[in-house]
């Protein structure tokens, strides 16, 4: 088991009193496994992803992440394990705009304490199908040559887990199809646990298990291993 989510609840204060975002939500991930969480808008889909990655902690209930339970660290304990344990990908790809393709692949590796930093980002860079746009700054790319550049840093540490929210969402349909396959490729191919926040009910068909959300429950979970 790579992440558990143990009853899990967020509220938040609003003008109206306690707004309940997710309510009692439990889950366990295995190792390698490629999860979809879906659900309509406001389902709270994101914010369990930030529970999931430590980048907020829930009301109540807890998440262990690679055996280490988030609700037990401070602020500085989770970005470290983050940082072992966890790759991103957005929809809005955050590159550094002042660092050509292969800096940004390079800088989670240097964050690391990579002892070859940039022999290891050219051959992920390579695996993304980029080998001759690595010298290319953010500006330069396409939004397709963006979105695998972040997928290329955020597999460059061999993470536990990848988190990706909606990492299609600025790109169209063929460029975005491309870009799942990509992801698809380095899950099978690395220990890596993919989990996937997306509206596309085809590419969460794709994937082992699809977790529903409606109104912060977790109203179905198909495809869990017995």
């Amino acid at each position: 088991m790579v992440l558990a989510a143990s009853a899990v609840s967020k509220e938040v204060s609003s003008p109206e009193g306690s707004l309940t975002i997710l309510s009692d939500v439990s889950f366990e991930i295995l190792a390698g496994e490629s999860v979809a969480v879906v659900g309509p808008s406001g389902a709270g889909k994101s914010t369990l992803l930030a529970l999931l990655a430590g980048l907020d902690l829930p009301s109540r209930g807890h998440v262990v992440l690679n055996r280490v339970n988030l609700s037990e660290l401070d602020e500085d304990g989770r970005a470290r394990v983050r940082a072992e344990s966890v790759g991103f990908v957005f929809q809005s790809f955050h590159l550094v705009p002042s660092l050509n393709a292969l800096e940004n692949v390079m800088l989670p590796l240097e964050l690391a304490g990579h002892d070859d930093a940039r022999s290891a980002a050219r051959e992920i860079i390579r695996k993304v199908g980029l080998e001759d746009r690595w010298s290319h700054y953010p500006s330069q790319l396409s939004g397709g040559e963006k979105q695998r550049v972040a997928i290329a840093r955020a597999f460059a540490t061999e993470p536990a887990v990848l988190f990706a929210d909606e990492p299609t969402g600025n790109l169209d349909s063929n460029t975005g199809a491309n870009i799942m396959e990509l992801m698809f490729e380095l899950n099978r191919n690395s220990s890596t646990t993919l989990i996937l926040v997306t509206h596309d009910s085809s590419l969460a068909e794709r994937c082992d298990r699809i977790l529903a959300l409606d109104s912060g429950r977790l109203v179905s979970d198909s495809g869990a291993a017995a």
